[in-house]
């Protein structure tokens, strides 16, 4: 099993718990690790783990089964995690329960790090044919799979070993892909469903049938990606131009029927690392950006762009006409295997939509960082950024600095000229009134507490 950062760990947490997870106010909090523990130096922490657990094929969770899967998450050939991980230098086992990890460098952001997004922990014993993982799953999650059909149905009964089980009220849950999101609505009011992830395009109707629908907290963030490596963003006031010319309310109200808002950061308004001083970076000015462009050494000539996209997307072509308006075309182009050329930093544009980590600073360095996955513009990275991630590595989370320290880092991201944020795409989701409440945690689902009448 090879698992990023996606929305793909919601379904994930199901069956894996993680070292920690977050809150309602996005701190780390414990889940398979009880506390943790930094030396004095802020270069070594130490993980204790719960006693007694084992995963759901019987394999203890101790110290030895965490070391290896922060090591396969190292070092795996197909890691999609390696590169969040580059602060770790080793991992070791201090008897059954202290898992220790070495650190490069000063970083306290590891508790955030190794939360639901980045560290669910598979069984050794499954995990050591990592191809034959994602289909036979094997963690220690609330839940364990009893049936497994591929892209159609996954089956899950309650885990009775589970660490956190007394809190856990659902016996069964049957994961299922709706064939089509219009069906969402009548299949939960007969019946089929009684949860389900809801396009904004149908909450009105959802809430018109008499169901419950809600906004769960997240850190979605939408974004034009540019390469400056290439023609035509190798020329800043080209890219100058593309800032101006974003109308970030249109595609909020086109796109996301009153749920989403404007943004010009990867982070809400509420959230701790949001910089309030980057509030209304680079507003909505047809005339600003037409000037760029006349400034820039493309002026008068032909600024076609390839957009490369891996589905059909209203996005592009609100974003098209909008860059049309100051004269530059945007060629829309689906491409199935898009993810490779973006990842591979060989497309010119691109759109990318990102549900955040539970490392701020991890968010960060994936948009701005000189190797970010974000980054289409690897190697680039603006200047200051990389000593304001030093400076928010080597600030404990609890120092009274460290919101300041962190909103600085944002700041000094966002002077990138790889991406243009555009407008915040809302966690909508729907239930039928039997099923109380879930937990406000940002980004994430938990099932912890959660009842069906």
């Amino acid at each position: 099993m090879v698992g990023g950062s996606g929305a793909q760990f919601r379904e994930l947490a199901l069956v894996y718990a993680s070292l920690t997870r977050v809150n309602e106010k996005s701190e780390a909090v414990p889940d398979l690790a009880e506390s943790w523990k930094y030396n004095d130096r802020g270069d070594e922490v130490t993980f204790r783990l719960r006693q007694g657990l084992k995963f759901s094929d019987g394999t203890p969770v101790d110290a030895d089964a965490v070391k290896q899967a922060i090591e396969r998450a190292k070092t795996q050939k197909d890691s999609a995690l390696f590169g969040d991980l580059t602060s770790i230098d080793k991992v070791t086992a201090d008897g059954e329960l202290d898992v220790v990890v070495h650190l490069t460098q000063v970083d306290y952001q590891i508790p955030l790090l190794f939360g639901e997004r980045v560290l669910q922990v598979a069984s050794p014993t499954a995990a050591a044919d990592p191809k034959t993982l994602d289909q036979k799953p094997v963690g220690h999650g609330p839940f364990v799979v009893k049936q497994l059909i591929p892209g159609t149905k996954a089956v899950l009964e309650k885990n009775p070993d589970y660490w956190d089980a007394a809190n856990i009220h659902i016996d069964r849950v049957e994961l299922v892909s709706a064939p089509d999101e219009s069906t969402v609505v009548s299949g939960l009011q007969t019946g089929v469903y009684n949860f389900a992830d809801l396009a904004a395009s149908q909450a009105k109707a959802a809430g018109g049938a008499g169901l419950d629908v809600f906004v769960q907290p997240g850190y979605n963030a939408s974004n034009l990606s540019l390469n400056i490596n290439k023609k035509p963003f190798d020329d800043p006031k080209v890219v100058e131009a593309v800032r101006y010319a974003i109308n970030r309310q249109e595609l909020v109200d086109k796109l996301t029927f009153g749920y989403g808002a404007v943004a010009t950061q990867p982070f809400p308004k509420e959230y701790i690392a949001y910089d309030p001083q980057s509030a209304d970076l680079w507003p909505y000015d047809v005339a600003k950006a037409k000037a760029a462009l006349a400034q820039s050494r493309y002026s008068g000539g032909d600024l076609t762009v390839d957009l490369v996209i891996p589905s059909e997307d209203p996005a592009a072509e609100v974003i098209q006409a909008q860059l049309a308006a100051i004269g530059i075309t945007l060629n829309i182009k689906v491409d199935k295997n898009w993810a490779t050329p973006f990842f591979a930093k060989d497309l010119v544009a691109s759109l990318y939509g990102t549900t955040g980590r539970d490392s701020p600073l991890q968010t960060l360095t994936a948009h701005f960082g000189p190797n970010g996955p974000l980054n289409l513009s690897t190697p680039y990275e603006p200047a200051g950024f990389e000593a304001a991630v030093a400076k928010v590595r080597q600030t404990p989370l609890d120092d009274p600095s460290y919101a300041a320290t962190l909103q600085a880092a944002t700041r000094a991201g966002l002077v990138s000229e790889a991406l243009v944020f555009t407008y915040s795409q809302p966690n909508v989701y729907v239930k039928t009134k039997s099923i109380s409440g879930l937990p406000k945690n940002p980004g994430h689902i938990n099932w912890t507490g959660v009842t069906i009448s």
